[in-house]
C-alpha cells in the first residue's frame, strides 16, 4: 500500500533571501505556488523548476526542490531534456514576457507543437524589469520607455495567442493579486497531461507599476474581467448584465447587456476544447478572460518518444553504443599520410607544378569527361 505524502508550503520554502522588489507580484505567485504543490501529492524530489533569465528567473533559488537557473530563453529547452529523461519528474518552467516571447520565442513555439508534458508559467508586467525598464514584446501601443521615448510603434504579443499557435493543450490567464483562483489554476496545470501554458498578469511596482489596474484593482475587476467556468454563460459585470454573443460579421465575440434585446440564452457558452473560442478570447482585452481558456487531452512528446524506442527495442534488441560506432566505415589518420597544399581560402594552390595537380585532380578523368562533352 502506497503511503500518503504528506507536505505542506514550509516544505517547498528554501533558506535564501527573497530579492525582489518589496510589492513585486512575484511574491504573491512564488507563495501560491509553494501552497500549490503540496495539493499534489508529488514527492518533494520529484518538482524541478527551470528558468531563463529575468526577475523571475530568480524563482528557483527560492524553491527547496531541484532547479536550473539556465540560459536566457532556453529554458523549455533545459526542461525538456530533463523531463525526456525522466518522465516520472514534475517539471516547471519560470519564465517572462521578454524571456519567453523575444530571445526565446522560438523555443516557446517548438515546445508547444511537441506537446512536452511541462508546466510554463509566464509572468508578464509589460517591461523589460532585470534591465530597468524597456519595451518588452508585450508592451502595448504608445508605451512610453527608455528604449521608445516617444512611444512604442509595435503591435504587442499576447502570450494566450502565441501558446494556442504553438499548440499547447492547456492554456489559461490569471492575475497576482487572485491567489485563490490563481492556485486552482496551478493545480489544474500540474494535472494536465501535456503542455500546460499559463500566463499570469504580474504588477512591477518600480518600472511598470498599475499596468494591469483596470483588471487587478478591486474597484475595477467586477466590470472588466471575465472568470471563466466550463458550460457557463459567459457573463460579467457587477449584476451580471453583460455577457459575449458572438458577431458573425465581424468574426469574433462583442460585449452586450442582458436585457430587452439579449437574453441568457443569447450568451455565449464557455466551452474549453473549442479552439476558434479561445482564439477569439485570447484576442480580448475587455473584458479580460481569466481561468481556463482552453484545454484537450493530445498525445505528448515524451509519449511517443518512449514509445517509439520500445518499438525499436523490440525490432532490433538492445542498443550497443560501441557496435553503433564500429558498424560503419571507419578509417584511420596516420601521422605519415600525404598532405593536401592548399592556400587559406582551401583552394589548390596555383603556384603548384602541373604534374602535382594532375596527380591531386585526376587528369585522366578530367580529360575524359571533357572528350565526352566535346563529342
Amino acid at each position: 500500500m502506497a503511503t500518503e505524502i504528506k507536505l505542506t508550503r514550509k516544505d517547498f520554502v528554501s533558506d535564501q533571501t527573497v530579492r525582489w522588489c518589496p510589492g513585486c507580484g512575484d511574491y504573491a505567485i512564488l507563495a501560491t505556488v509553494q501552497k500549490t504543490l503540496p495539493r499534489l501529492g508529488i514527492p518533494k524530489e520529484n518538482f524541478v523548476f527551470v528558468s531563463g533569465i529575468g526577475c523571475s528567473s530568480r524563482f528557483p533559488y527560492y524553491m527547496d526542490t531541484y532547479g536550473v537557473h539556465s540560459i536566457h530563453g532556453r529554458a523549455p529547452t533545459l526542461a525538456t531534456g530533463i523531463k525526456l529523461s525522466n518522465p516520472d519528474l514534475s517539471v516547471w518552467v519560470i519564465t517572462g514576457d521578454g524571456d519567453a516571447l523575444s530571445i526565446g520565442g522560438n523555443h516557446i513555439l517548438h515546445v508547444g507543437r511537441r506537446n512536452v508534458d511541462l508546466n510554463i508559467l509566464l509572468f508578464n508586467n509589460r517591461i523589460y524589469g532585470l534591465t530597468k525598464g524597456q519595451l518588452s514584446p508585450t508592451s502595448p501601443v504608445g508605451t512610453r520607455t527608455k528604449s521608445s521615448p516617444y512611444g512604442s510603434i509595435e503591435r504587442p504579443l499576447y502570450p494566450v495567442e502565441v501558446a494556442l499557435a504553438s499548440g499547447a493543450t492547456f492554456v489559461a490567464r490569471t492575475i497576482d493579486v487572485l491567489q485563490k483562483e490563481m492556485g486552482e489554476i496551478f493545480y489544474q496545470a500540474a494535472k494536465h497531461r501535456g503542455l500546460s501554458f499559463t500566463e499570469i498578469l504580474q504588477n512591477c511596482v518600480i518600472f511598470n507599476h498599475g499596468a494591469w489596474f483596470d483588471y487587478s484593482d478591486r474597484s475595477k475587476r467586477a466590470d472588466n474581467d471575465l472568470f471563466l467556468e466550463a458550460g457557463k454563460p459567459m457573463v460579467f459585470g457587477k449584476n451580471k448584465d453583460k455577457g459575449l454573443v458572438l458577431d458573425e460579421l465581424q468574426g469574433g465575440f462583442k460585449v452586450v447587456e442582458i436585457g430587452d434585446e439579449y437574453s441568457i440564452e443569447d450568451i455565449v457558452v464557455h466551452d474549453p476544447t473549442s479552439l476558434e473560442n479561445a482564439f477569439l478570447l485570447s484576442q480580448l482585452d475587455y473584458p479580460m478572460p481569466l481561468g481556463i481558456i482552453y484545454q484537450v487531452t493530445k498525445p505528448t512528446y515524451c509519449e511517443g518518444m518512449w514509445s517509439q524506442i520500445e518499438q525499436v527495442k523490440v525490432k532490433f534488441g538492445e542498443g550497443d553504443l560501441r557496435k553503433l560506432y564500429f558498424n560503419a566505415d571507419t578509417w584511420e589518420v596516420t601521422a605519415d599520410e600525404d598532405e593536401i597544399k592548399a592556400d587559406v581560402r582551401g583552394q589548390v594552390d596555383a603556384s603548384l607544378d602541373e604534374a602535382y595537380i594532375d596527380e591531386l585532380l585526376g587528369a585522366e578523368a578530367l580529360e575524359a569527361d571533357l572528350a565526352e562533352q566535346l563529342a
